[in-house]
């Protein structure tokens, strides 16, 4: 690439459309960037209006692949293999994207549009009008997990019930408050009671992606040939994305910016490496049943046959409570209080991973299931209904179960050994 000026000039248009929007000047290019609300009819007609006028041949919008790929093949999550799916673990976070969806749709249909409208303006849009489609926005599974590894595991479970409780939540929402939505996207806003409090939740969810959107739209001024480009972002990230491209502007070169976008780009992609100690975690908790085990029995058998009920009982109960709270077939809640107890005490396998092989094979969901998958999980009668979910739920609550019952059933072995 040659040698060129890089100079942004920032010009924040102040006239009276209701979308907050600006412009940035960078190697030659204009960068147009409207701030929206994924719910917001008037956030749709102003991408609309904005591209008829044909002043732009580049789109870039707030989505990432697997977003993106969803939003123009609705049929995709009937092509998820389930099975796979708690075999690689992913389990907590399909869940997490079904609730996330919902959310969003739920308040979308108070309104009669449908969620990311702004979005499918935006492509239809460049659609006809040939632009080149651009996707700025990081992986969503990318940023949960950079949120989830960010935060305390004391507040883990405040974003598990921030999740479910925008789910369950049966308030309706004002027109008022969905333009308000201007100030953050759907993920801040499911999240907004963390974000404002906790600084290592904002930074991966808002701050990462201001710097990661502007890094792409850097990107696509040295690497396309677009000389106009309309960039569509939740409002919330406009003062983000106009700070860190205006911290750019020292650079002289279009080597030099690239250089620095893919730099960004490939550090905030990265997956955040994992602590080793944890993974040690459940064999160590094993060790201690294990030897707990056997201080009781040489103490008397009759001491460790009793232990060994306690163990039976209250961890097979509980993970069997959760996979009935699920409502989980009868013998998948059989099933679990015959394996929580086992695999409990083997870390290589949950009892989750059991109860949900179980509940697919006398379960199995059909075509219609995964079709209807993203519309019931907008009611939480939906999540019990749908045989998809409903499997989702026996894995979650029978291996939250399960995990409840080692705790409390260890406990109750060594308060025994101390007496």
């Amino acid at each position: 690439m040659e040698q060129q000026n890089t100079d942004i000039h920032s010009d924040t248009d102040t006239s009276d459309q209701e979308e907050p929007i600006f412009k940035h000047t960078l190697a030659g290019k204009t960068i147009t960037v409207l701030g929206t609300a994924h719910v917001s009819k008037a956030s749709a007609d102003k991408v609309k209006e904005l591209l008829e006028t044909g002043a732009y041949d580049g789109v870039a919008i707030e989505l990432c692949p697997s977003r993106y790929s969803s939003m123009i093949d609705p049929d995709s999550l009937a092509k998820m293999d389930l099975f796979k799916v708690f075999k690689e673990g992913k389990a907590a976070m399909v869940i997490a994207s079904l609730a996330l969806g919902a959310y969003q749709q739920k308040m979308a249909e108070e309104f009669g549009i449908e969620p990311g409208a702004e979005m499918r303006m935006a492509i239809e849009q460049a659609e006809a009008g040939h632009c080149n489609i651009h996707l700025i926005d990081r992986e969503v599974g990318t940023t949960l997990k950079r949120v989830y590894n960010n935060v305390p595991w004391w507040k883990k479970m405040g974003i598990i019930g921030g999740l479910l409780g925008s789910v369950v939540t049966s308030e309706k929402v004002s027109e008022d408050e969905i333009e308000r939505l201007k100030e953050g996207d759907i993920l801040e806003t499911t999240f907004s009671q963390f974000a404002e409090e906790a600084k290592e939740l904002y930074t991966p969810l808002i701050d990462e992606r201001d710097r990661y959107m502007a890094a792409k739209l850097e990107q696509i001024v040295t690497e396309s040939d677009n000389q106009s480009i309309l960039a569509v972002v939740g409002a919330g990230h406009l003062k983000g994305i106009e700070s860190y491209l205006a911290k750019d502007e020292e650079i002289t070169s279009s080597e030099a910016l690239h250089e620095k976008a893919q730099s960004t780009i490939e550090q905030l992609e990265a997956l955040p490496e994992k602590s080793k100690w944890p993974k040690f975690i459940p064999w160590i908790i094993v060790l201690i049943l294990l030897i707990g085990f056997g201080i009781g029995f040489s103490k008397s058998t009759d001491l460790g046959l009793q232990m060994l009920i306690w163990w039976v009982m209250i961890n097979g109960s509980l993970s069997a409570l959760g996979a009935a709270l699920a409502k989980g077939h009868p013998l998948t809640v059989i099933g679990a209080f015959i394996a929580a107890p086992i695999t409990s005490l083997n870390p290589t396998i949950g009892a989750g991973m059991v109860t949900a092989a179980i509940e697919l094979y006398l379960r199995k969901p059909n075509v219609g299931d995964f079709s209807a998958l993203r519309k019931d999980t907008t009611h939480i009668s939906g999540w019990w209904k749908n045989k998809v979910a409903r499997t989702l739920l026996v894995f979650f609550f029978s291996t939250l179960g399960s995990a409840v019952g080692t705790y409390v059933a260890g406990f109750k072995i060594f308060e025994s050994l101390v007496k």
